[in-house]
């Protein structure tokens, strides 16, 4: 019984996460009333704040499930990457940009971003701030991993290099949200460039030797 309490509350709250999704990006999130959101999830408004507080919370946790669903995607590149730092790098931020659209606008994007600074206390903020440094986290695990197979320098703090990397990607992607008119084959461009620099500069012996032939051109 336990169990399947559980599971329909887990449904519930998926319903609750997509019908917002659905009414933010149709009407915009200011416009989107709780009511609207409520009835169209299948609940009542009473069943919402049992859930969520406000808009504010619902949307952080639309932005959780984005990144769950990332962080998830990003796991099974990290046990085989490719050889060439710049493409295992490119690879992975592709998989976090690419993804990065998927349930939420850069209208929603630029509201989350703005609630989380606004109201870091919450608990669904410090979830949000969290998700971040997961996902630094995968980018310095990918950096070990081509650290052990002598593709990266092995004087290189991973960790801490992998920080400097999601902080640039990071900054990007604020960058893109804040520009309606920037596209994401731009935003992975603009990445692509950056990763071959920072990739020129903690290259081990092996990185070049696996680099296949063309691959300056590839990550474009």
């Amino acid at each position: 019984m336990a169990g399947l309490r559980a599971r329909q509350k887990a449904d519930r709250n998926r319903r609750i996460l997509e019908a917002a999704g659905d009414l933010f990006r149709q009407s915009g999130y200011d416009a989107a009333r709780i009511e609207d959101i409520a009835d169209r999830a299948q609940v009542s408004v009473g069943t919402f704040y049992n859930y969520y507080k406000n808009k504010g919370d619902l949307l952080l946790a639309t932005v959780a499930m984005e990144v769950e669903e990332v962080l998830e995607t990003g796991r099974s590149r990290l046990a085989n990457p490719p050889g060439d730092v710049a493409a295992a790098l490119t690879g992975l931020i592709r998989v976090y940009y690419d993804h990065s659209l998927n349930y939420l606008t850069k209208e929603m994007w630029r509201t989350a971003m703005s609630i989380s600074i606004q109201h870091p206390e919450t608990p669904f903020s410090r979830h949000y701030t969290e998700l971040d440094a997961r996902l630094s986290a995968q980018v310095s695990a990918m950096l070990r991993t081509l650290q052990l197979r002598g593709a990266v320098r092995a004087d290189m703090d991973a960790a801490g290099m992998g920080e400097i990397v999601f902080n640039n990607l990071n900054q990007l992607f604020i960058h893109f949200v804040m520009d309606e008119e920037m596209t994401l084959a731009d935003l992975n461009i603009l990445i692509a460039r950056q990763n071959a620099i920072v990739a020129g500069l903690i290259a081990g012996e092996r990185s070049a030797e696996s680099r296949p032939q063309g691959a300056e051109g590839a990550a474009e």
